[in-house]
Order: structure tokens, then C-alpha cells, then sequence
């Protein structure tokens, strides 16, 4: 059940993502709504907490495409993927793949660009312990769901650095307390104007 409804808001992610792309095509030719395509490379920080009580901080990368179709207004596809290797004092380790799509709303201002974005899609554990009918498995997937926005300064007209990107990303993979996952997530980077 959970699977099939995160297949959904993926499809719906998927759905909203191509009606977004169609508006920009239809709005390429007026002057007022300049396309940009940009690519972010990320190091990721997240902090997910412990069932029973307590955190654990994860690191890893990420890489997100965004395209701004009118006026601040554009898409975001986000890959992130952090790892530990110890749960608290488990000894259980957890790899955490998320995929996620939504739209994003940016303001500029001379160099400074800020912004805010809501995305859907799956998160994937893997290489860890998730409780199962049957006893446990190595790997499970759920739905993701990010909040959240970030700070670009402009370095050259093809360049900028990421300053600051937070946000809270929401899962829900199994474990022995309530099966959900609320964790902050922290990421920095480059970002590359494409067009």
C-alpha cells in the first residue's frame, strides 16, 4: 500500500514536471520569461532520528537539475544519496537514496539569488535493517517528501556557490517505533548555468 501510493505522487510529480516544461515552451517566446537550465552539485548533511529516541547525522551527495520557465517559477528534479555506518550505538549502518521532482520559486537580487521548493518522489534504504513480517530486511523504500529552500551567490554568469541549502525531508521506512522519519537536511555546492 505504501509503495503504490508512493508510485503515485511519483507519477503526479512526473505529470506535473511535464505540464511545467509544456508552459515553457509555450511561453519561450516572450521576452519576460528567459529560460534557465542550471545544475547543482551537492555535499549533503542529514540529521534522522533514532526510534526510541536520539539522532544520527548522515553524509553524502547530491545533484539536482532545475529549469526556471517564467518569472522565478521552474522545476527541480533532486537525487541525494548520505550514509553512516553506525545508527547511534547499533553497529547497523543505512545508505538512503531519495529521488524527488517538484516546483521550486526563486528571487534574485544583483548576485544573490534565494529560494523555496516542495518536492515528492522515493527515498530507498539499503545495506541496513528495516522490520519486516518476517523477521528483517536489508532494503525498503517509501515515500520522500522535501521542504525546504537555499541561497546561491552569483561568482560568474555561468558559476554560482551554494551557500546554504535546509530543509526537512520526510520518509517512512519501517522501524520498531512509528515507521516515520522526520529529518533535517543540510547542503552545499556549485551550481553551473547551463542556458
Amino acid at each position: 500500500m505504501r509503495t503504490r501510493t508512493g508510485m503515485a505522487l511519483l507519477l503526479g510529480a512526473w505529470i506535473a514536471a511535464a505540464g511545467s516544461l509544456a508552459a515553457q515552451t509555450a511561453t519561450a517566446a516572450r521576452p519576460q520569461a528567459e529560460s534557465r537550465l542550471d545544475a547543482a552539485f551537492t555535499w549533503n548533511s542529514m540529521r534522522g532520528p533514532i526510534a526510541g529516541g536520539g539522532s544520527f547525522w548522515m553524509q553524502g551527495a547530491g545533484f539536482q537539475l532545475h529549469e526556471q520557465f517564467w518569472r522565478g517559477l521552474g522545476v527541480v528534479a533532486d537525487i541525494a544519496g548520505t550514509h553512516t555506518a553506525n545508527i547511534g550505538s547499533t553497529d547497523v549502518g543505512l545508505d538512503l537514496l531519495t529521488v524527488t521532482f517538484g516546483p521550486r520559486c526563486t528571487w534574485s537580487r544583483h548576485r544573490f539569488s534565494i529560494y523555496g521548493q516542495g518536492l515528492v518522489g522515493q527515498a530507498f534504504g539499503f545495506h541496513s535493517l528495516f522490520p519486516a513480517p518476517n523477521g528483517a530486511t536489508t532494503s525498503d523504500n517509501s515515500l520522500a517528501a522535501l521542504a525546504g529552500g537555499g541561497m546561491n551567490i552569483r561568482v560568474t554568469p555561468r558559476i554560482a556557490v551554494r551557500l546554504l541549502e535546509a530543509g526537512w525531508l520526510h520518509t517512512q521506512l519501517p522501524n520498531t517505533a512509528s515507521n516515520v522519519q522526520n529529518n533535517f537536511t543540510l547542503a552545499t555546492g556549485i551550481v553551473l548555468r547551463l542556458r
